[in-house]
């Protein structure tokens, strides 16, 4: 090393104690200890003089670490000073790895030693001793002068896989109960490797990666970081997390403006460390006012912010490029043709979702955000629309007005369970029509929802048709059976009898609640399947389940009579409704007995006025269609969440969906069948799309009525209600088989592959006949072979 003439002798050891060579260290010459404030120049040293450094051994509980730290450093030494021997070191990572087994063999003696249970935590105290010790005793500092001393050789090579030792989520390499408490290490590692080597070697970059992602584990921070303050910590990642910015930057600027994964999962990474620790330190959790990080610009606070809005005008300019590329895309080829490349772009996404973090903490960050957004409207409906399942995506919710249905229905269908195609791994059901719903309902409770992820292989009994298009009828014909108001479940709305709300009444059946878990089970297996059974839900059940409040509008169709009267009571005059002398209850009428049900506390004495009649029309409104059937309600949300991938996702998943959303997801379309559309979607095997079948077969169908047809194409794909798409969104293009049989046969069906086999019938008149005769319920369902 080199001091200068002024430097005090104490200077030169704290300059060695700060590079690892320990603490209570004392400098001796001639068999003389040194005093620590004297300058050198007062030594008068004769040239070449060897001093001897010196450390006094505490006593510590930990002999076996600090021998075996000893013992790495001087290996290491030898190696440095003799870098022809490399054999010496060739087991370094060995040793390493010893060090990292005793930590974990202490932590697993304090679990023995304690009686009671202990948390995650503190199980990591005796390795982080250990690891401290590695520290202090200036492995890391060792074995980083080693690496860096002999670039290209042996000796680098060795040291290299001795820090690599720390750079593994194996756990049979880095145990569980280590791995969370080498953060302080992996920082000591990232700062020498940054100024001895560079950010740009890999091992370096290695290291900075695994910081990221030791910082993010579930089990926190590690208790020797989580001693500094939030300030503190943010200052030591900071600088980390700004060269992955710089890195993710340089490559959206590329022409394909790809981003290596490892650089979105290390960018998520620090972002998600800086943003809990910021956060920690914002006042009231934040946002911050504009101000103060506007004026502070040399504090982390104002570096946070510069390199996250840098981040957000790379991203403007990616998403303008975007938006040319879809615009060139739709007038050429079509949106769809280049669907894998906006696949490919969902990069874009991830860093959007960074940025939505950090906004948290910066207003004018989120603020920016949204007209970012809103000014790319398209390429983010694009990118949303295409993505793959992301469960980081739910801050979207925000922006739900900004995203087209296909993006929101993308969004909640990841929340829904993917499904197996193992038949094996497939909750098997054999139904027998007779007591469809009974049995479904067996089959469906006795179920783990675990078991429903996997998705549903079903049969009924004595028929031989299996696969996509018998589940896809069971669908249907078990929601008719469960839907239908003689189970006294739910109630049609007068005006849309396909359009359902919870009945109150449900109680007379005394396995009504188990009931209710299987409807919501059964809804969101339709969902998850995409599979339109032709009912949809009332705004009077689909709001609770979101968790938002019931309005007089949203009862216009469950109750127009209640609606009618609310409305009424609004437009009185105050002597009007003073006159109807109501209060603030209800009469219920219940299995032939009466009773009354007060509002609010004492509200049969609370009389309604103009000046309350509002707040007595919201609580009438709650108590009719939340209080009155909570416990229904409560296990039908039970049975829905049942088939979510976390059922903590419920409010998130209905949040998405606009009004009509659902009912486009769970009725499909309920209006007239497009029947160019159809035969658009429409390829033939054995026929032409010129042959007079062909033309005879459309003309019979457009005669049909609007249900004759939906039986029709139930009949030949088990599909009564299109997706919202129409045709194009079914699963495949509809085929038309020429069939050898006779012109007296019926034409037959394969529901799975979408495909009718018709025979050739000699006319016109023939070929109507024979449709309709198909084209009816009681013939469309069960009919079709596989």
């Amino acid at each position: 090393m080199h001091a200068a003439w002024d430097d005090t002798v104490g200077a030169v050891l704290g300059h060695l104690a700060e590079r690892g060579f320990g603490r209570d260290l004392r400098l001796v010459y001639a068999g003389r200890q040194l005093a620590s404030k004297t300058v050198l120049a007062e030594l008068c040293l004769p040239p070449d003089s060897t001093l001897h450094l010196l450390s006094r051994l505490r006593s510590t509980p930990y002999p076996d670490a600090w021998q075996l730290a000893s013992y790495i450093v001087s290996i290491a030494s030898i190696a440095r000073s003799d870098p022809l021997n490399s054999a010496a070191v060739s087991g370094l990572d060995d040793l390493v790895k010893e060090f990292i087994l005793c930590a974990h063999r202490a932590n697993q003696r304090q679990r023995h030693d304690r009686d009671s249970p202990i948390d995650a935590q503190a199980m990591g105290d005796q390795a982080a001793h250990y690891l401290e010790i590695f520290h202090e005793a200036g492995v890391p500092f060792a074995l980083v002068g080693l690496y860096a001393a002999y670039p290209h050789s042996t000796i680098h090579f060795y040291a290299g896989n001795a820090i690599k030792c720390f750079l593994t989520m194996d756990p049979s390499a880095l145990p569980p109960d280590v791995l969370p408490v080498t953060a302080p290490l992996l920082l000591e590692f990232c700062g020498m490797l940054s100024l001895s080597v560079g950010k740009e070697d890999e091992l370096y970059r290695s290291c900075r990666s695994m910081l990221a992602s030791v910082l993010c584990l579930p089990s926190g921070l590690p208790a020797s970081l989580k001693l500094k303050s939030p300030s503190k910590l943010i200052e030591q990642v900071l600088p980390f997390a700004e060269e992955i910015v710089d890195a993710v930057m340089y490559e959206l600027a590329s022409l394909e403006m790809t981003v290596s994964s490892k650089n979105l999962e290390d960018l998520s990474n620090f972002f998600k460390v800086l943003r809990q620790q910021a956060l920690c330190w914002v006042p009231n959790g934040g946002p911050l006012p504009k101000n103060l990080y506007n004026s502070e610009r040399d504090s982390w606070v104002w570096k946070l912010h510069d390199i996250s809005m840098n981040l957000l005008n790379r991203v403007d300019e990616c998403l303008k490029k975007l938006e040319m590329d879809l615009s060139l895309s739709s007038e050429s080829r079509g949106v769809n043709v280049s669907q894998s490349r906006w696949v490919a772009r969902s990069h874009m996404l991830v860093v959007l979702t960074q940025l939505d973090f950090i906004s948290m903490i910066y207003e004018d960050l989120a603020h920016n955000l949204r007209l970012v957004l809103l000014a790319h409207i398209d390429p983010l409906n694009a990118l949303v629309r295409f993505s793959k399942r992301n469960e980081h995506l739910h801050w979207l919710v925000k922006h739900k007005d900004l995203l087209c249905f296909e993006a929101r229905r993308n969004l909640v269908m990841m929340m829904l369970a993917e499904g197996k195609d193992e038949y094996g791994e497939l909750h098997e059901m054999l139904i027998d029509r007779a007591h469809l719903l009974d049995e479904s309902f067996g089959y469906i409770m006795q179920a783990k929802s675990s078991e429903l992820h996997s998705g549903l292989f079903m049969e009924f009994k004595n028929e031989e048709a299996t696969g996509p298009g018998v589940l896809r009828e069971w669908f249907f014909v078990v929601c008719q059976a469960l839907f239908n108001p003689q189970q006294v479940l739910f109630s049609p709305c007068p005006s849309d009898r396909k359009r359902f709300f919870l009945n109150g009444t449900s109680a007379v059946d005394p396995l009504h609640l188990k009931y209710f878990i299987f409807s919501g089970r059964i809804i969101g297996l339709a969902l998850m399947h995409r599979v339109q059974v032709g009912i949809t839900l009332d705004n009077t059940l689909v709001l609770p389940l979101a968790g938002r409040s019931i309005k007089l509008e949203d009862i216009r169709q469950a109750d127009p009579v209640l609606y009618k009267s609310c409305k009424d009571i609004l437009k009185m005059d105050a002597a009007v409704v003073d006159g109807l002398e109501l209060t603030f209850s209800r009469d219920v009428h219940e299995l032939g007995s009466r009773r009354t049900i007060e509002l609010c506390s004492g509200g049969k004495d609370l009389r309604v006025n103009i000046r309350n009649r509002e707040h007595y029309i919201d609580l009438l409104i709650k108590n009719t269609f939340v209080d009155s059937i909570s416990v229904q309600l409560t296990h039908f949300a039970r049975g829905f969440s049942d088939i979510l991938v976390d059922p903590e996702l419920r409010k998130v998943f209905f949040d998405f969906l606009g009004p009509e959303d659902l009912d486009r997801m769970l009725g499909g379309r309920s209006n007239t069948i497009n029947l160019e559309d159809w035969k658009l979607h429409t390829q033939y095997n054995g026929y032409k799309e010129k042959d007079r079948n062909i033309i005879w077969f459309w003309k019979a169908v457009e005669g049909m009525s609007i249900e004759q047809q939906r039986d029709l194409l139930f009949f030949w794909t088990s599909v009564k209600f299109l997706p919202p798409d129409g045709f194009g969104g079914l699963a495949s293009k509809l085929y038309i088989y020429k069939a050898s049989e006779s012109a007296d046969r019926l034409p037959s069906s394969h529901t799975c592959f979408y495909r009718l086999c018709l025979p050739a019938y000699p006319s016109l008149k023939v070929t109507k006949n024979q449709l309709q005769k198909i084209a009816q319920e009681h013939v469309s369902c069960s009919f079709g072979t596989w």
